[in-house]
């Protein structure tokens, strides 16, 4: 069936999200955690807050983002931050901030900074998008987000123009053959040469401990004793490595989808393949559970998974119709199926895309899997993949080649038989990267760290449901209270769980600390 406009701008607005992260110890916040004398300068300044621009291309696109209830508009600012902090006298670079104003400002807590995952996702335009979530947070909060470095309006990353990056995107990433191999490793030789010709000096300086020291600078240009925060996915890996590094100036924090701070890059792809597969075995028993109303063909979910197989089987042979000039390949529908279970709402999508591209036409699935790569409506794309490509690279060490990602084939092919090919090779997507990586996996252990409600979603395919426990245990006794809910998607307060949220909002507004094992369903 066609795809609608409407349906091409829900799904185009959709963030997206995935790994990275690590540092070393300063339990006494000594020297990370006190601003130095050559930083004062940094911490003292006083952001212009203006009215929000639109959206620039690297942040997706659109119109600005619209006032809250009651008229609350939008404010942004630019903060200067040490390109280098071993040199903050050095270089500075630029980082993009966006806020909404408590409601009660006489009992106002202060700032609750965002970060909605990736690495890449723009916090200037995804916490518009989900601020109606955050209204009962705002009574109390300045609700505030910021384009990390490398990231949309901040100092960005570019690695290739539009038109290179439709053909990039379009390309067999699980290779078949030596010379599918061949095209695929010059591509990502191409695409890594790009981004280290547009971002140059700035590439070995983009990674999650910079970042993490930018939130603290942030903490203080934002004037709060404690950096209160509210991190998704990627952004729980943040939170870990800031704790981490200035436990002592953490104040109420939540992590949700939380990544497995003990997985390096091959432990995290494969857990991932297992998790989108286990997303993906909901979504068949779902459909099957619809009998009738469910348009795909297949009595039982093995059957139902069969047939997506056999489909992706016969993209790979042959491209079909999509959105233009556009076809939908074999790789743009590994990615349409993976983005569209992020979100339990977003089964319907998967199933319409499924049944559209078995009858010839591919646009719902191309649409899903533009939004996965931050394509946007009129041919531009956003950086979220540019930016999500230099963090993860410039974090982790291990650089798989071609072959050796190979070698581990059998095993992805194991956990998922839909994603596992397509993320065992991805194993190799940092091959050529220009920049040595900083560690194996990060150190979030925080002792002294006020505690920190860590919480996973026992049907979530980006960050599987274990890694809560384990960002708990890693932070330490006393630190990590471990919640569960019980449900499907990548996190869980945006889910509208009234028992997750009631929770979360008791913690953040009253101090309320649940007991840890907690399970909301």
């Amino acid at each position: 069936m066609p795809i609608s406009a409407a349906q091409r701008a829900v799904l185009l607005a959709a963030t997206t999200v995935l790994l990275a992260a690590g540092c070393s110890d300063n339990g006494d916040d000594e020297p990370a955690g006190d601003t130095p004398t050559d930083m004062a300068g940094l911490a003292a300044q006083q952001l212009e807050w203006a009215p929000c621009p639109p959206p620039s291309a690297a942040e997706g696109g659109g119109p600005p983002p619209s006032p809250l209830p009651g008229g609350t508009a939008w404010e942004c600012a630019f903060m200067d931050a040490p390109l280098d902090y071993d040199d903050p006298g050095g270089e500075k670079i630029e980082l993009a901030l966006i806020r909404a104003r408590a409601r009660d400002q006489a009992n106002r807590i202060g700032s609750l900074v965002f970060n909605f995952g990736g690495p890449g996702g723009s916090g200037l335009t995804a916490l518009p998008s989900f601020a109606p979530d955050y209204e009962k947070l705002r009574s109390r909060y300045d609700l505030v987000s910021f384009d990390p470095r490398g990231v949309g309006r901040s100092e960005d990353v570019e690695c290739a123009s539009d038109r290179d990056l439709d053909a990039y995107y379009a390309l067999d990433f699980s290779p078949d053959d030596a010379a599918e191999e061949r095209t695929l490793s010059d591509a990502q030789k191409k695409y890594a040469a790009g981004c280290e010709k547009d971002a140059g000096a700035m590439l070995p300086h983009v990674g999650t401990e910079n970042a993490a020291r930018d939130l603290d600078l942030m903490r203080e240009v934002l004037g709060d004793d404690k950096l209160h925060y509210f991190g998704i996915s990627y952004g729980t890996e943040l939170g870990g490595v800031y704790a981490h590094m200035f436990p002592k100036k953490v104040g109420r924090a939540l992590f949700d989808a939380v990544v497995d701070p003990r997985s390096g890059t091959e432990d995290g792809a494969l857990g991932q393949a297992k998790g989108f597969q286990l997303a993906l075995d909901n979504f068949a028993k779902d459909c099957v559970a619809r009998e009738d109303a469910c348009a795909l063909p297949g009595s039982t979910p093995d059957e139902i998974e069969s047939f997506i197989t056999g489909l992706l089987a016969e993209l790979d042979k042959k491209p079909i119709a999509g959105i233009g000039d556009r076809k939908l390949t074999q790789t743009h529908a590994v990615n349409g199926i993976a983005q569209a279970l992020y979100s339990k709402e977003y089964w319907q999508y998967l199933e319409q895309g499924l049944d559209a591209a078995d009858g010839g036409d591919g646009a719902l699935l191309l649409s899903l899997s533009d939004s996965m790569n931050g394509r946007n409506q009129n041919g531009t794309y956003s950086n979220i993949q540019a930016a999500n490509a230099a963090i993860n690279c410039v974090d982790f060490k291990e650089r798989y080649s071609l072959g050796q990602a190979k070698e581990r084939l059998p095993e992805f092919r194991k956990a998922s038989p839909v994603f596992g090919e397509f993320m065992g090779w991805a194993l190799a997507s940092c091959s050529q990267w220009p920049v040595p990586g900083a560690w194996d996996h990060p150190d979030v252990s925080a002792p002294g760290s006020a505690p920190i409600l860590v919480l996973g979603t026992t049907g979530d395919p980006a960050t599987p449901y274990e890694g809560a426990r384990a960002m708990a245990e890693a932070l330490g006794k006393g630190v990590g209270v471990e919640l569960t809910y019980d449900g499907e998607g990548h996190g869980a307060y945006n889910s509208g769980n009234a028992c997750v949220q009631n929770l979360v909002n008791a913690y953040f507004l009253d101090g309320k600390v649940p007991a840890s094992g907690t399970v909301c369903k």
